[in-house]
């Protein structure tokens, strides 16, 4: 008896040891309630968000270790493997014109019917994120890393566990299944063009459904379906809806993020987002494991884990409307959001196209320094998104990439109260057009003076 509970209280003091590695993963003897799910999601976030990965960025050691531990997980849970140890590479060009190697992960789940198993519900998810980044505070540099807890190793999570699931009930799938995580989806959704136009190119005409995991752990009550408002896709949650689960999914009519569900319903493919929606944290250095709710994860999970043995087993599948009169499927024209290099007439603040008219007009013109930043000595750059609408207002703001909850408030402040733009136009009619800019925050060396940088500069679109 005594040994027995010597070796119990080992346990727990190396599990608490061995957790301490992960930012905010510290563990606490409320784990020890976890259900097998929750243990083995939280194990997966707190891997993925380890300081060793340095925030996963696209093409880094973090994001490679990340695809290689995705692939051993998968391979561990029974799924049959169609990428090779690591991933699939693939390059694509950055901004500065060196070559990007990013990796994506493709596991696979024959299904049992002679023809629907060569049609396939792929579910896929994100993997890499922003890495990391450099500020001032008090004159010394300190290195930021963007962890992505939430965004999004709680959908690569989800991903994993729904895998293992899938395949110890595979004979419930007449389809077969595909799961992918992506690489570079923080660099123009990289992973996902790459795979549906390289990797799979010769099935995809057989893809029925594309189902896309990102941002599944916040909010109490959120979740959401994003379904592009195709009717069929909504018609199955609704069907859904009507059993019972301790948490349904509200259909939403608005894109929630951009994320890797894009590039297939770019290509006539239905799409359904699973996300729990916007959060505070997004895309900032406090996205850590400890916002995470397991709990609720957990009960999501179940939902998807059902949305997915439905639509893999159910002999019709959903159309994509109006894929019939499109000749070549884009995104951006469908929705009438186009990004901002690829407008024939750039929109224009003040009558110029050039974006620095309203960084040096409007941005830093009225930018206010917050007080307590001063104090501390913060600064940096914070990278800001946003849509001007075809009646020329701004619209979608929010944080690509943020710096510190004070510079991130101040940047959306002055972005959400612009004067109204002339629309952006692509062959002569008015679009939605996307933008970024990168509002810079600089100290002087005394702190007694602010100064924002007026080398504030343009950037294409990203997620």
């Amino acid at each position: 008896m005594k040994r027995s509970v010597f070796v119990t209280l080992f346990f727990i003091a190396f599990s608490f040891v061995a957790g301490a590695q992960y930012v905010g993963s510290q563990m606490s003897y409320e784990t020890l309630d976890d259900t097998e799910l929750v243990a083995s999601m939280r194990s997966h976030i707190n891997y993925l968000c380890s300081p060793v990965h340095k925030g996963r960025k696209a093409g880094s050691d973090g994001e490679r270790a990340t695809a290689e531990y995705i692939y051993d997980t998968l391979k561990g849970y029974g799924v049959d493997m169609i990428s090779p140890f690591g991933g699939d590479a693939f390059g694509m060009k950055t901004s500065s014109g060196d070559t990007l190697v990013s990796h994506n992960v493709v596991g696979f789940i024959e299904g049992y019917d002679s023809k629907l198993k060569n049609h396939y519900i792929v579910v896929g998810a994100r993997m890499d994120n922003l890495g990391q980044n450099s500020i001032m505070v008090n004159g010394e540099k300190k290195v930021q890393t963007y962890w992505g807890a939430n965004g999004n190793a709680s959908g690569i999570s989800m991903l994993l566990e729904l895998a293992r699931k899938a395949q110890q009930n595979h004979i419930l799938f007449a389809r077969s299944v595909i799961f992918v995580a992506f690489g570079a989806g923080m660099d123009g959704m990289a992973g996902a063009y790459y795979f549906l136009n390289r990797q799979f190119s010769r099935e995809q005409k057989n893809i029925d459904l594309m189902i896309d995991l990102e941002a599944l752990g916040t909010d109490e009550n959120a979740f959401y379906a994003y379904t592009s408002a195709n009717d069929d896709v909504n018609h199955i949650v609704n069907t859904l809806n009507n059993e019972v689960f301790p948490m349904r999914p509200e259909i939403s009519y608005h894109e929630i993020y951009p994320a890797d569900y894009r590039v297939f319903y770019a290509a006539g493919i239905p799409s359904v987002h699973f996300t729990s929606g916007r959060y505070q944290q997004h895309n900032t250095p406090k996205d850590t494991p400890d916002i995470i709710n397991y709990d609720k994860m957990e009960q999501e999970s179940e939902y998807i884990y059902c949305f997915l043995v439905h639509v893999a087993g159910h002999i019709d599948a959903p159309s994509f409307e109006k894929a019939a009169v499109i000749e070549k499927p884009d995104y951006s024209k469908k929705s009438d959001v186009v990004s901002y290099f690829d407008t024939s007439i750039r929109p224009l603040f003040g009558n110029s196209p050039d974006p620095e008219k309203f960084l040096r007009e409007w941005v830093y013109y009225y930018l206010k320094y917050p007080r307590e930043a001063v104090d501390q000595g913060i600064q940096g750059k914070v990278t800001v998104g946003f849509i001007i609408e075809k009646d020329g207002k701004v619209s979608n703001v929010h944080i690509v990439k943020g710096v510190d909850p004070l510079l991130d408030a101040e940047a959306l402040r002055l972005v959400e109260s612009s004067p109204a733009w002339k629309a952006g136009r692509l062959n002569g009619e008015k679009v939605r057009t996307a933008m970024s800019i990168v509002v810079e925050f600089r100290l002087e060396s005394n702190k007694k003076s602010a100064r924002f940088g007026i080398n504030g500069k343009i950037i294409g679109k990203k997620r």
